[in-house]
């Protein structure tokens, strides 16, 4: 059975509609209306233990709420869903025994307390074992640099310092899924760094299975192999995130750096490619020559040997596509799945 699964799972919210001002508020009052949101439509998926999944969508696509449901937070308006054999909003207590949750902008330290302190009453909370709870501590305390930060009150740790004490109360318990929303947000390059090295330990030593909702590329790729993208409420894609560069990211960019200034490489190139699926030749410098084509009608092999034979090639590079363009083109409507073939 896997870790997570759920099936139809649709949420619809009510929503108020009233007219501005104090007038719209009294007629609200008297006379209330309201419109359904669709949030999450149908959607199915399925997570196996020790998976490392990124959860990926524009804003106001579905992302938040569907984990708010696997959380046990949301109630879903249909469907069902299960986490650890629980249904997670009708077993709230003990699904939350078996999940860690970090939100990026959003802490579960207390504001006045030592870090210590806080990280205490957690373990009273989640009554882990006094053992079992030092053993942690002295865990995340050591991977994460957290020393200097126990005797400090939350409200005096900087958003990296505090994300780091955030991570290590999610897994005071020994959570069997850890939920991530915006880990990273706002932190600068190094935590971020730190913070991603030890999500993926836990994950590779403890077989953590996590759920990453992130717009941080760096992120998704340095987490995640498996990419599940959602789309106004529906998943439009599921699977590794290897597939996403290969079936969408066909562009390639070929760069020449040539022995000697060749004004006329354009047309000398264009003449030896004529035959082949070229997209564009530019040549931004007299030295320099690129070439753009699509990788389902034409290799870089087949191009660079054409090109080497015909102009003096001193070197070059080849441009893939970055996960991060891809993806924002999907975001933007720029690419659609259903053009591939790909069924949701």
């Amino acid at each position: 059975m896997p870790l997570i699964e759920a099936h139809d799972l649709t949420k619809r919210f009510r929503l108020p509609v009233k007219s501005p001002g104090l007038a719209g508020a009294v007629k609200h009052l008297l006379r209330p209306r309201h419109e359904e949101k669709l949030a999450v439509d149908g959607i199915d998926l399925t997570i196996e233990a020790g998976e490392s999944v990124a959860y990926v969508g524009p804003n106001g696509a579905g992302k938040s709420t569907t984990v708010k449901m696997l959380t046990g937070i949301v109630v879903p308006s249909s469907g069902k869903v299960r986490v650890g054999g629980l249904v997670p909003h009708k077993r709230r207590i003990e699904n939350a025994r078996n999940i860690g949750v970090v939100f990026g902008q959003r802490t579960q330290l207390w504001w006045d307390l030592p870090v210590q302190e806080s990280l205490r009453l957690l373990g009273d909370i989640y009554e882990v074992p006094e053992d079992r709870f030092g053993r942690n501590l002295r865990e995340v305390t050591e991977l994460l640099e957290l020393e200097p930060l126990l005797r400090t009150p939350a409200r005096q740790l900087s958003l990296g310092q505090r994300m780091r004490c955030d991570l290590a109360a999610s897994l005071l318990h020994g959570p069997s899924v850890l939920y991530l929303d915006e880990p990273t947000i706002g932190l600068d390059v190094a935590v971020k760094e730190r913070i991603r090295q030890f999500i993926k330990r836990v994950n590779a030593e403890r077989e953590v299975t996590v759920l990453l909702t992130s717009h941080d590329l760096a992120d998704i790729e340095g987490l995640c192999s498996r990419l599940v993208m959602i789309d106004k409420g529906r998943i439009a894609f599921d699977g590794p995130l290897q597939e996403i560069r290969e079936r969408f990211g066909r562009e390639r960019v070929i760069h020449l750096i040539l022995h000697e200034a060749h004004p006329g490489g354009v047309a000398i190139a264009t003449d030896a490619l004529r035959d082949l699926a070229t997209v564009a030749i530019d040549q931004p410098e007299p030295h320099r020559l690129s070439v753009q084509f699509d990788s389902a009608h034409a290799t870089a092999g087949a191009i660079a040997g054409r090109l080497m034979g015909v102009l003096p090639v001193n070197d070059l590079r080849l441009d893939e596509p970055s996960i991060e363009r891809i993806i924002r083109q999907l975001y933007e409507g720029e690419l659609r799945f259903a053009e591939e073939g790909a069924a949701p």
